[in-house]
């Protein structure tokens, strides 16, 4: 590059620079027309963004939110059910090396916490986490709807709606239940039951670190000082350390526990009394 194309791109850079400075004193906050508060408020309950069900009611974004990213999920797996894995090779390819090895690491997961019944808990933790996975960076894309009040809603991820948090958590905790009732029957229910508070605790916290990254990038948005450029890298970073962290911490959780319950009872050794 010759001395003028870099003097070129200097100034160019150096004019960038000034306008987005200008911009910052010139344009108002977005946050003026609403209170921080009500923008928390609103990004946690949902209670005045509502997005119609096919015209039946109206529901939260994150419903909306939850049915497309299983519509992707659903189609997604038919096309490589039907037309990738028939076509499956000794030597791998690119594909077929990561799908296998996506599928092997929650395999392994699966044996290491349950040597007992494992088949289905692999199924299980393998569409738990892909589901977490692809539903925290659905965000990412910025998919539009139209809300029942005619303004244009972004679509958060799935699991940043409460409801669907706790639907995950009591899901999760209905398949550790099996796992202890295919073991051990009633008294696999009476392990299970015994850490009642497991399904709440697994919500909140599902729901909890993934609504942070939500509520983190909307408060850099807020003020208009910070929201050039940097909530880009704040809600990339967010949201793919919490799409790996949290699909990996419920998947573990939920095969840890399934493996506990699944465990088959220890026979009791009767004392066997000895003639004098």
């Amino acid at each position: 590059m010759s001395k003028k194309q870099k003097c070129i791109s200097l100034i160019v850079f150096a004019v960038l620079i000034c306008v987005f400075l200008l911009g910052i004193f010139i344009v108002k906050s977005p946050g003026e027309t609403e209170t921080i508060q009500e923008t928390m408020r609103n990004e946690v309950l949902h209670e005045t963004v509502k997005v119609s069900l096919f015209g039946i009611k109206d529901v939260n974004p994150g419903l909306i939110s939850a049915f497309c990213v299983t519509f992707i999920i659903t189609v997604f797996a038919l096309i490589v059910r039907i037309f990738v894995i028939p076509k499956f090779k000794y030597v791998p390819g690119k594909f077929q090396l990561i799908l296998e090895e996506a599928v092997g690491t929650f395999d392994r997961l699966a044996q290491s916490n349950s040597p007992h019944k494992n088949k289905f808990l692999g199924a299980y933790v393998f569409t738990a986490g892909t589901y977490i996975f692809i539903g925290t960076i659905f965000e990412l894309f910025g998919f539009q709807a139209i809300s029942s009040n005619g303004a244009s809603a972004t679509l958060p991820a799935p699991l940043s709606d409460i409801n669907g948090a706790i639907c995950m958590g009591f899901l999760s905790y209905g398949i550790i239940l099996s796992g202890g009732i295919a073991t051990n029957g009633i008294k696999g229910v009476g392990r299970t039951l015994k850490d009642f508070s497991l399904p709440i605790s697994m919500s909140f916290r599902l729901f909890g670190a993934l609504l942070s990254g939500a509520l983190v990038t909307e408060l850099v948005y807020y003020y208009i000082g910070l929201s050039f450029v940097l909530p880009v890298i704040v809600g990339v970073l967010f949201t793919l350390l919490h799409a790996l962290i949290q699909a990996y911490v419920l998947t573990m959780l939920t095969a840890l526990f399934y493996g506990e319950v699944s465990e088959p009872a220890k026979p009791k050794l009767k004392n066997k009394k000895t003639a004098n």
